[in-house]
């Protein structure tokens, strides 16, 4: 009999596995697990990023990972490959605990997805 996770057994794991392969010793937070998805979204590598590349990558992150809820849907690459989101339905008002709520899971349904 396999138990099931509760969200926060999940996000634990989901950090900590993060945390091993992508941070020196500091225990990534969501923001920082969001700009990981954003780099790996846009698929140009790992390289510098500029201030305002930084914001981009983030709005392509949530963008992606609120996509299969209905709130965003890809669009088109622009001339220097970057990815364009539509809104679909504007994001209900959501009191902060429910907004961490929804974004971890999205995260974990993002990397559960991509079978990490």
């Amino acid at each position: 009999m396999s138990k099931t996770l509760t969200l926060k057994e999940k996000w634990d794991l989901l950090v900590g596995k993060l945390t091993g392969q992508f941070a020196d010793g500091d225990e990534l937070n969501m923001d920082g697990i969001i700009y990981l998805i954003g780099v790996q979204e846009l698929g140009q590598g790992h390289r510098e990023f500029k201030k305002d590349e930084k914001v981009n990558l983030m709005h392509i992150a949530i963008c992606k990972l609120l996509e299969p809820y209905g709130y965003y849907e890809f669009d088109f690459y622009d001339d220097d490959a970057w990815p364009h989101y539509k809104t679909l339905t504007e994001l209900p008002n959501l009191k902060p605990g429910e907004q961490t709520v929804l974004m971890k899971e999205a995260i974990i349904n993002y990397f559960d997805t991509l079978n990490y």
